[in-house]
């Protein structure tokens, strides 16, 4: 047999899911396997209601499957639209250039725009399997993207999606870097900006390892899910949005690499860089505020790291035609209190409502970028977005704004409570000399969240404090009691997340 047309074969759903990659099943002894010579991890072209997608083939024994059935993974199934008894075409998938460009950069090559333009397209469209992506991937990390590759990257990647067109001048925006739990200074900034008068059209992402993004975060108080048309209707109304970006093809690409650097723990400045830029400049924006954390246990670790991502970041936005200004700020421990995303929610609240029991850290680093971002986009004179933002702030037009932000998406919401929690007292008397962001977000995460949008941990001191013998240094909220026991579990075999000094 010769699949220069196309063979069939009946589905079956089997309710497999491998996230995002396409997967097809075949049974080991049925007739297109035995002609041929498929065998598992075969790259098979899966056609079925006009459209195609290119899956990796796994190969079943027993009876699983019938020899004249084929199954698929829950992500191909859905983007074919196929249901039981429909007959799938398979055929053969031609040989890829962008492949021949992956190898060429795992042999320390460097590539051309052409060749990145390829790459990006074949897995965007799925052409690539995730085992050509985590080559890539692998071969782009420990700063072997060039500063001419990174440029071209963030082009490619804005090229293979949908990009925004905003008629009013000019946009702004600001990323935080991450790896800093409680970080939730968005929704603060986009409020006093509009309420400047600044366009700021925020989308955000869900969390990727931590235990909330801003969209998490902002789900929690009113829809985010929004596609462009209701952007476009939200901005129109309040100047700004803070929205999830993920639903609306902005840079594809990124979504896709990071669902293969999440496993393989890879983060490269270039992949950073262009991650970042790509993003922004497929919303629109034209001048970007960069909050850098660096610290010990954030993502950028010390100040020599932190000064080689702020320059590639300023370079390559200049070279795409975007304004980066980047702020470094102390990555040494959590912003605010809450780690979760009803947690980080109820922060940003009080913050807003001007609420004397807000976290006054949280504050201060939300207005010190709001007045960054208002000075960025000419609001204000140089030197005075600090004290305009801490006006809006405090005179209750920040607040208003918010409100009037939540509306337009779908509503503000009330903040859910965890029904169970537990508070983690200090061994000892001593001095807080350390916080471990990471082992801190390991903890929200195994107590639910984000998934869980009341569940987290409540960090009760902050570096420096002076803390008695069993006074709460933290509360872990929970949703269950089985989240709840692993989190404790994993916090009482961790208790360096908070080091007492003498």
């Amino acid at each position: 047999m010769s699949l220069s047309t196309p063979a069939s074969l009946r589905f079956r759903p089997l309710g497999i899911d491998t996230s995002a990659e396409y997967v097809v099943y075949m049974h080991a002894g049925c007739h297109i396997c035995r002609a041929e010579g498929f065998a598992a991890q075969t790259r098979v072209a899966v056609s079925a209601n006009e459209r195609t997608v290119i899956a990796t083939l796994n190969i079943v024994r027993g009876d699983l499957l019938g020899i004249d059935e084929a199954s698929l993974s829950v992500s191909a199934q859905c983007a074919l639209g196929v249901r039981t008894g429909v007959m799938l075409q398979f055929s053969h998938v031609p040989v890829l250039a962008s492949a021949s460009h992956v190898r060429s950069k795992v042999f320390g090559q460097t590539l051309d725009r052409a060749a990145l333009q390829a790459i990006v397209d074949d897995a965007v469209s799925g052409r690539l399997s995730d085992l050509h992506l985590a080559a890539f991937v692998t071969a782009c990390a420990g700063e072997r993207l060039t500063l001419d590759e990174t440029v071209d990257l963030t082009e490619a990647m804005v090229t293979a999606g949908l990009r925004l067109d905003w008629q009013r001048h000019p946009v702004v925006d600001k990323h935080c870097v991450g790896g800093l739990p409680g970080n939730r200074t968005t929704p603060i900034v986009v409020a006093i900006v509009t309420a400047c008068g600044l366009v700021m059209p925020k989308t955000s992402s869900r969390a990727i390892t931590s235990p909330a993004g801003t969209a998490d975060m902002m789900e929690v108080l009113a829809p985010v899910d929004l596609d462009a048309d209701a952007i476009r209707r939200v901005v129109d109304q309040t100047g700004g949005c803070i929205v999830w970006g993920g639903g609306m093809q902005l840079s594809p690409a990124d979504d896709v690499l990071i669902r293969i650097e999440r496993p393989l723990d890879l983060d490269s400045d270039g992949q950073l860089v262009a991650s970042i830029l790509s993003k922004k400049l497929s919303a629109g924006s034209e001048r970007v505020l960069i909050d850098l954390p660096v610290g010990p246990t954030a993502k950028v670790r010390d100040a020599v790291a932190a000064e080689r991502l702020t320059n590639r970041l300023i370079a390559v936005g200049a070279r795409l035609g975007l304004r980066v200004q980047v702020r470094q700020s102390d990555g040494r421990q959590p912003v605010g209190r809450g780690i979760g995303p009803g947690l980080e929610a109820r922060d940003v609240l009080q913050v807003l409502n001007n609420d004397p029991q807000a976290p006054q850290d949280l504050v201060e680093r939300a207005l010190a970028l709001a007045g960054d971002v208002l000075e960025l986009g000419d609001a204000v004179a140089p030197g005075g977005g600090l004290v305009l933002a801490r006006d809006t702030l405090e005179s209750g037009l920040a607040w208003k704004q918010f409100q009037a932000i939540c509306a337009a998406q779908g509503g503000l919401r009330a903040v859910p409570q965890a029904p169970l929690c537990h508070l983690v007292d200090a061994p000892r008397a001593g001095v807080v000399g350390a916080i471990d962001n990471r082992v801190l977000a390991r903890i929200a995460k195994l107590a639910g969240a984000p998934q869980s949008k009341a569940a987290g941990v409540d960090l009760l001191v902050k570096l420096a404090e002076p803390v008695e013998r069993q006074q709460p240094l933290y509360a872990i909220h929970a949703e269950a009691p089985g989240e709840l026991h692993y989190a404790l579990s994993y916090a009482l075999a961790h208790p360096e997340v908070i080091q007492l000094e003498n």
